[in-house]
C-alpha cells in the first residue's frame, strides 16, 4: 500500500488553485504516493461563515489524520514568513511522529527576510541579541524559517528543499517540491522523531 501526503501549502488561495494543486496531485502519484489535498474538499453549507470554517477546519484535520506524511510549502506567504495555515499544518503532523518534508521557493533565509522587512535597520541590543527599530529581537540561526518550523523538520530526520523560482513563479515552481518527492520515495526521510 503505498504512503498517504498530506500536500500542505497556501496553494488553495492561488486564482489556479485546481491546476497547480492537481499538478502536484499527478507527481506525488509518479512518485508512489497517494496525494491527499486539502483543495480536494467539499463541504456541507453552514448556517454562518464562522461554522463553514470550523467544517473545513474539521474536514483538513480528518485527512492529516487519515495521511502518513506531509509536504509543507514553506514559501512566504502574504508577508515574510509561512503561510500560518501551513505552519499548523506542518506542526500537527510533527506531533503525530509522521513523515515531513518542506520546501521553499525562495533562497533568503528567514533572518535575511526579516532584515529586509526592517529595510537593514538592525541594531545590537544591549543583551547582544539583533534588534529592530521596535525593539524586537530577530531569529538568526540560518534557517529557512521560524526555528520551531525548520528544527520540527531537521530533528526528525525531513528534508527540506530550497529553490530559487522567479518572482513570479513562487507558488506554481514545483521544483522543490518534486525533489521532496524524490527523498521521501528514497527512504532518506525518517518516519518519526529520532532524538
Amino acid at each position: 500500500m503505498s504512503l498517504k501526503l498530506y500536500l500542505a501549502g497556501p496553494e488553495v488561495f492561488l486564482p489556479n488553485a485546481r491546476e497547480i494543486l492537481d499538478a502536484k496531485a499527478a507527481m506525488t502519484r509518479a512518485y508512489g504516493f497517494e496525494p491527499i489535498c486539502p483543495g480536494d474538499i467539499s463541504i456541507e453549507p453552514a448556517p454562518t461563515r464562522h461554522e463553514f470554517g470550523l467544517k473545513i477546519s474539521g474536514v483538513d484535520e480528518d485527512m492529516m489524520n487519515r495521511a502518513d506524511g506531509v509536504i509543507a510549502n514553506l514559501t512566504p506567504f502574504r508577508g515574510i514568513a509561512a503561510d500560518v495555515g501551513t505552519a499548523f499544518e506542518l506542526g500537527y503532523m510533527c506531533a503525530q511522529g509522521k513523515r515531513v518534508a518542506a520546501y521553499t521557493n525562495m533562497t533568503a533565509n528567514h533572518f535575511a527576510r526579516t532584515r529586509d522587512f526592517y529595510e537593514g535597520d538592525i541594531r545590537e541590543g544591549a543583551d547582544g541579541r539583533k534588534r529592530g527599530p521596535d525593539g524586537l529581537s530577530l531569529e538568526d540561526f540560518d534557517m529557512i524559517e521560524n526555528l520551531m518550523l525548520h528544527g520540527g523538520i531537521e530533528r526528525r530526520g525531513g528534508h527540506i528543499a530550497v529553490h530559487a523560482a522567479a518572482m513570479d513563479a513562487l507558488y506554481t515552481d514545483l521544483t522543490a517540491f518534486e525533489e521532496c518527492l524524490s527523498v521521501l520515495a528514497s527512504g532518506k526521510a525518517k518516519p518519526a522523531l529520532s532524538a
